[in-house]
């Protein structure tokens, strides 16, 4: 197989940037009082894998970052130094730097080398503090006691530069292309001496000689971007290499956990041990099929490494950690494959028109006799369950937890919190509920900025906060749930609320119509205004009133709502209310005069044919209807769109009943069709915007039908109202 590297360069920017996030992840939640060493060594091998990565590829930027984030970890790792806030501080930098780099890699930006040099002798700063001869970690018994761990997941520990070792290094290099394996050669000669001692009858297969203090890992991880790992052996030559105390101490404690070891035909010693664990592009070693042992005694010693790797590995996890055992799936359980978003966006636009064919195949059904043509209905609900079933498995591609976007969040509180001296705790309930992809990459903006603002408006600092009979740390709460159609989010926190009269008093001195009459919500929704802000002076984090009516605006835009319940002293709560995607909606489908409109759902509270002493006529304001004692404007959907209504009286029609941001309002149109399941279209793209339109749909007929934009006709009925 040919292997070209540009073909892995977009896989290696997503995985390094999923490498960033589950490290930044770990050093969040990394305890510095009582570190966890599986956080330790998760964030290492993130780090390490990404330094692979980098090195195959060239960029000795980010090699060069990463290798002082490892030395750090390292120590850490093997109790040679304690974690101190200020190195989970530094940590955090130089993920920082690292996707700076990355992106500048991507030709999305550039990093300041500036940044990076600081950050890198920072490191090295923070390395320096305690250095410790090997010989002494390994000859101190608590120190021999990490060592099995080590060996666990297929790591030597270094050894200094006084104790190297000599690997022989095998592999096919059949279908690499020269420039790859120079560039191979040239990572390998960075890890230590590098000799090739390939011979002449052996074109297709390279054999290498590799003196390094490096441990066998940072060969594997050099090695396996480049090379199938089913062709790859690494064996250590104890001929010519003296081993130290250092090293008979790591050979017993491997015999001591049952590693398997044997003698090749060239005099190496091989050792077994699990498969690197996927830190690369490349899978490990395929588990080998179940035939008899004697098969398996006529392979060579390579290929009964690579056929008893896949075997035992399950059986090796449970020996070395029974407690793990399962914690993690096969890999046959967990496999997936990486897909361009366009190809989902095809097929689901593929699925969309198959809904709109059906729904136009049922109409035309509708109209023969179903005693006639019973097996014709028969086969048309059929391929309506099929079609609804394919529809719903498409969609659920596109969906993804909203842990994609709240995982971002618990930084962006670290670092506020610290900036603006005051102490938090994040919460987050319902990681796992899903929401389209296209929501989830629209819904990050809005959400970090209300986080923000509930940590800086919200969330008092300790001393106010004791004063007042509470706890000195705040509470940030981020919640996600499912409720009917849609997914609600809410921000909450339990800081000093919302201050009714401050609110008013800045709007009377900004001009905005307000009164004493006006309910909460009605206030509430006054911090959305444009320019609107209550903070006492302008900041770097707030103050200047730009982003709350940005918020609102993005909210609507993805067809959601927003309220606010708060009381003072006590906290508050900000609910977003968004579909569950943005490819199908549940509507209400009216008729006015020969239009087919489709009304949302999620708007519709109910609906009413009205009396004539229900409609009263304000002079110069339109119609309102009194419905339970309220009295709701009237939207008149043939005059919004200039057109003949079927009835002669507003009686006569349908009322159905709005709410939206808070406010109600009453749809007058002619008649009620029935609930659809639509595909939306965007009408902008193919047409141009209309007021009062969010989009369009093809109904069974054949016909479009405009999806009314409900929130925009609420709002403006208030306005005509005031």
């Amino acid at each position: 197989m040919s292997t070209d590297l540009e073909q892995f360069y977009e896989i290696f920017f997503e995985e390094s940037s999923e490498l960033l996030a589950d490290m930044e992840t770990c050093l969040l939640r990394l305890d510095v009082n009582s570190p966890d060493l599986e956080d330790l060594n998760a964030i290492f091998r993130a780090a390490h894998s990404i330094k692979g990565g980098a090195g195959t590829f060239g960029f000795t930027d980010m090699t060069e970052m990463t290798h002082m984030l490892e030395t750090l970890l390292d120590k850490l790792r093997r109790g040679e130094l304690e974690v101190r806030s200020e190195m989970v501080d530094a940590f955090l930098k130089a993920g920082d730097v690292i996707k700076g780099q990355l992106a500048g890699h991507r030709g999305e930006g550039q990093a300041d080398p500036a940044v990076a040099t600081a950050v890198c002798e920072e490191l090295k700063r923070l390395s320096d503090e305690t250095r410790m001869p090997a010989n002494e970690i390994l000859s101190s018994d608590t120190k021999i006691e990490a060592i099995p761990v080590e060996v666990e997941v297929g790591i030597l520990p270094s050894i200094e530069d006084s104790s190297r070792l000599t690997y022989y290094i095998e592999f096919s290099n059949a279908g690499i292309s020269d420039t790859t394996i120079e560039n191979l050669f040239l990572n390998l000669k960075q890890l230590g001496i590098l000799e090739n001692v390939t011979l002449a009858d052996e074109k297709e297969f390279c054999k290498l000689k590799l003196t390094t203090s490096k441990n066998e890992e940072d060969i594997w991880e050099t090695l396996a971007f480049v090379v199938d790992p089913t062709n790859l052996k690494i064996g250590l030559d104890t001929s010519k290499t003296v081993r130290s105390n250092a090293i008979e101490a790591i050979v017993s404690h491997m015999d001591a956990i049952d590693t398997e070891s044997f003698v090749d035909e060239d005099g190496l010693v091989v050792t077994k041990m699990p498969p690197a664990p996927g830190y690369g592009f490349f899978p490990g070693a395929p588990a080998a099929p179940n035939d008899t042992a004697d098969s398996e005694q006529s392979l060579n010693p390579l290929q009964q490494r690579n056929a008893s790797d896949g075997k035992n590995e399950a059986q090796a996890a449970s020996n070395k950690t029974p407690n793990k055992a399962n914690t993690a799936a096969p890999a046959s359980e967990t496999s997936s494959i990486r897909v361009s978003i366009e190809k989902v966006d095809q097929m689901i636009n593929l699925v969309g028109e198959l809904v709109i064919t059906q729904a136009m195949l049922a109409q035309t059904a509708s109209q023969f006799d179903p005693v006639v043509f019973e097996k014709l209905h028969s086969g048309m609900n059929q391929l309506e369950r099929n079609t609804r079933d394919l529809q719903e498995s498409v969609m659920s591609i596109r969906m993804m937890p909203i842990s994609f976007v709240f995982s971002r969040y618990p930084r962006v509180v670290r670092d506020l919190a610290s900036k603006l001296n005051k102490r938090v705790e994040l919460k987050t309930v319902g990681e796992n509920t899903e929401l389209d992809k296209g929501l989830i990459e629209k819904i990050a903006d809005p959400l970090t900025h209300l986080v923000r603002n509930s940590l800086d408006h919200g969330i008092e600092v300790p001393e106010k906060r004791i004063a007042a009979g509470k706890s000195a740390q705040g509470t940030i709460t981020l919640r996600a749930f499912h409720q009917g159609g849609s997914i609600v989010i809410e921000v909450s926190d339990d800081g000093a609320g919302l201050n009714r009269g401050k609110i008013l008093a800045k709007a009377r001195e900004r001009g905005l119509p307000v009164h004493d009459g006006m309910t909460d919500q009605e206030v509430w929704l006054l911090i959305f205004e444009a320019g609107f802000s209550t903070a006492e002076k302008v900041t770097d984090v707030s103050g200047r009133g730009v982003g709350m009516d940005v918020v609102k605006r993005n909210i609507q835009s993805m067809g959601g709502r927003i309220d606010i319940e708060s009381a003072f002293g006590v906290g508050t709560r900000i609910s977003i209310r968004l579909p569950l995607t943005l490819a199908i909606l549940d509507g209400l489908s009216v008729a006015v005069g020969d239009q087919m409109f489709i009304v949302p759902l999620n708007y519709i509270t109910e609906s009413l044919q009205p009396t004539a002493a229900d409609i009263k006529t304000v002079s110069g304001h339109g119609r309102v209807v009194q419905v339970r004692g309220e009295y709701l404007p009237v939207i008149a959907l043939h005059e919004v769109f200039n057109l003949h209504p079927n009835v002669t009286s507003i009686h006569e029609g349908i009322l159905v009943i709005l709410e939206a941001e808070g406010h109600k309002a009453a749809l007058f149109v002619d008649d009620l069709v029935g609930q659809h399941q639509v595909v939306i279209k965007s009408l902008e793209s193919n047409y141009r915007r209309v007021q009062g339109v969010s989009g369009a749909t093809i109904m069974g007929d054949g016909k479009v039908a405009l999806i009314l934009d409900t929130a925009a006709l609420v709002m403006a009925s208030q306005q005509e109202a005031v």
